[in-house]
């Protein structure tokens, strides 16, 4: 993997996970803590939305191999469901605003930090398709796999950073900031999978010198 390759798929993460659409969602479960109780809360969020992209990192090629399902076939699967999902992104509510209507029954939940933050907030249903996404390349490679891993964790300390700096993001940007970030995210995100399909429609048919432009 070069180094377009890593920056495609820590700009596909980023878009995925949203930690700025995060910022809202935590000022809102958390705004009856201390300060030390939201750090507390931000960092076991952040490290259980860790271990379960990294499920997905890992386990998500050996299902697929398991299932007889071509990698292919998946990456063009998933270029179409994320194009959906880009398109919520846009055209639909942004994640903030979505979240924090779960946010005002969270309290019931046994804990903040697992829902709505760590899932669905940081690991979504988005996120998880792009974590299998990042195993690209047939068969399994030591390197590459490092590589998707190191890529994920950046963007989960990326993560983590902003809700720890939560109070002074949203008084900088407001929730139309956030709202204006989130479609623009979608845009991004839009172009990251159709290239995604090319590619894997290239890849499949042998088709030389195409998609090359976002390829993952």
């Amino acid at each position: 993997m070069g180094i377009q390759g890593i920056i495609n798929e820590l700009v596909m993460m980023w878009v995925l996970v949203d930690p700025i659409g995060t910022v809202p969602v935590f000022l809102a479960v958390t705004s009856g803590a201390g300060k030390q109780h939201r750090r507390m809360i931000a960092v076991r969020a952040v490290a259980i939305a860790a271990l379960i992209l990294l499920f997905f990192i890992i386990a998500g090629k050996i299902v697929l191999q398991a299932l007889g399902i071509p990698l292919t076939s998946f990456q063009i699967a998933g270029g179409i469901v994320l194009f959906l999902f880009a398109l919520t992104m846009v055209f639909g509510p942004s994640k903030a605003e979505t979240d924090l209507e779960e946010a005002a029954s969270a309290e019931k939940a046994k804990s903040v930090a697992v829902y709505p933050l760590a899932v669905p907030s940081i690991a979504g249903p988005g996120a998880m398709l792009g974590a299998v996404l990042l195993a690209d390349v047939p068969g399994y490679d030591l390197v590459d796999e490092a590589l998707n891993i190191g890529v994920t964790a950046m963007v989960l300390v990326a993560t983590l950073v902003l809700l720890f700096a939560a109070d002074r993001i949203h008084r900088l940007i407001g929730d139309s900031g956030v709202s204006v970030l989130s479609r623009v995210m979608g845009l991004i995100l839009a172009a990251v999978a159709v290239d995604s399909v090319i590619v894997a429609v290239s890849s499949h048919f042998h088709l030389a010198g195409v998609g090359q432009g976002l390829g993952l």
